[in-house]
């Protein structure tokens, strides 16, 4: 097993930026790129749709510097509009978005119906959409430049049992971001994502069974699952200024893109 390394100390990375996180209210890697970015010397806004949830990760992550909390459903035009809107009137400008939202399950094709399909494919991929069009706009607005950051999956590119709609919006996402990254580098806009596959915190271990997380591990040559702080560093790192000249790119936080 590759043990599992000292936490990072903040080197600034992100000094002076405006980072927005969707779906970090959890214990995952939205409230772990939150806390890196906070760390990285960045101000933060987090939204997640659970407000209390939400409320209280705001209070939690306090202590690492200047958050503020928008609540926003991904799935609501209006509310991703109101939640760009609510970045730039406290802040002045955003600089950097990490669109983590997204929403799984376990279902067969042969039992899967349209509307557990469609709330998938809605939340992970069709959200993304709404979050990274609002974002660019307003980087455009702006000036130019700025990043984007996606959460995909390496079920994007590899088949696992009941994962189809999870897996379809995922590779969506994907493809996503290489076509956006086209569309915006004139503007000096990057757009980037991370592509995890087993990052362990405890809300995934309250809703998966010990069987499949014990069929994920042994999937990686590390002997361990990641821990959400390992991704969110990669996280941090396409969204700094030492990812200049990276856009376009779906970087594997795994060894399962091999």
């Amino acid at each position: 097993m590759i043990p599992l390394p000292d936490y990072p100390q903040g080197r600034e990375l992100l000094r002076d930026k405006v980072v927005v996180v969707t779906a970090a209210a959890g214990t995952g890697i939205g409230s772990a790129v939150a806390r890196r970015s906070l760390e990285e010397g960045a101000r933060v806004v987090i939204s997640d749709w659970h407000e209390r949830r939400l409320a209280e990760k705001a209070q939690s992550l306090a202590e690492y510097g200047e958050v503020h909390a928008v609540p926003c459903d991904v799935t609501d035009e209006d509310q991703v509009s109101g939640l760009i809107s609510a970045a730039v009137e406290r802040f002045g400008r955003i600089d950097v978005l990490i669109n983590n939202a997204g929403l799984g399950g376990s279902t067969s094709i042969l039992d899967m119906t349209d509307e557990q399909w469609s709330r998938v494919l809605d939340v992970t991929l069709n959200g993304t959409f709404r979050m990274t069009r609002a974002a660019l706009r307003q980087f455009v607005e702006q000036g130019g430049g700025g990043a984007v950051v996606n959460n995909a999956s390496v079920i994007g590119w590899r088949a696992q049992a009941q994962q189809s709609h999870y897996a379809a919006a995922k590779a969506g996402v994907m493809a996503l971001t290489r076509c956006a990254a086209v569309d915006v580098a004139e503007h000096g806009i990057r757009v980037n994502a991370v592509s995890p596959s087993l990052a362990m915190h405890p809300f995934l271990a309250k809703v998966t069974s010990e069987e499949l997380l014990a069929d994920l591990t042994e999937r990686e040559v590390s002997g361990r699952a990641a821990q959400p702080w390992e991704v969110a560093n990669v996280m941090v790192f396409l969204a700094s200024d030492y990812a200049s000249y990276l856009t376009g790119e779906v970087i594997s936080v795994s060894s399962q893109h091999a």
